[in-house]
């Protein structure tokens, strides 16, 4: 099965997480991370909607508990050998290079150049071109998913969610075009 590393970057919007790990759930592929990935996470969240740090913190324990085999542990040593234009994203390349990834999920192009990924066997990939191949390989099992992300937004914001708009906003839109059509 492909093993994908999903950047902090992708963990956090909620949308776009619970739209990757619905994927995953269908098994198009088998996520993996790394504690610092998840902390990563955590701490954007507490910068940027304070109120609601606790809840990260518990998403990342249910994460951890629904995915126990996602977590890798990476090798001393390993980040600090890796070069990459900021050195603050060493850690995610070492995550992939230590769970034997296939490909790196990030909206972090400019951070991620391909040479050096493919000097480790990884393919960068942006989320929403990533979801819309899924989709082309399997068009029912990822919609499926992507409706049950749907119909959760629904019902917890309490008005309706239109499934192209909602994938937009998550920046997601060529998956949310797919899949109005």
């Amino acid at each position: 099965m492909m093993r994908v590393v999903l950047d902090a970057c992708v963990l956090y919007p909620t949308v776009m997480r619970e739209i990757l790990l619905a994927a995953a759930k269908t098994g198009a592929f088998e996520p993996i991370w790394s504690a610092r990935i998840l902390e990563e996470w955590a701490r954007a969240v507490a910068a940027n909607l304070p109120d609601q740090a606790g809840e990260a913190r518990i998403e990342i324990a249910l994460l951890r508990a629904n995915w126990p085999k996602a977590e890798v542990v990476v090798p001393a040593g390993l980040t600090a050998s890796l070069y990459l234009p900021d050195p603050d994203d060493a850690h995610v390349l070492a995550a992939g290079i230590a769970g034997r990834a296939s490909i790196l999920v990030t909206s972090n192009s400019g951070d991620f150049p391909t040479r050096i990924l493919a000097e480790h066997g990884i393919i960068r990939r942006d989320p929403d071109g990533f979801l819309f191949d899924l989709w082309q390989d399997d068009p029912s099992e990822i919609a499926a998913a992507c409706e049950t992300v749907r119909a959760k937004a629904e019902a917890i914001s309490g008005q309706q969610q239109h499934i192209r708009s909602l994938l937009k906003k998550a920046h997601l839109p060529k998956i949310g075009k797919a899949l109005a059509s």
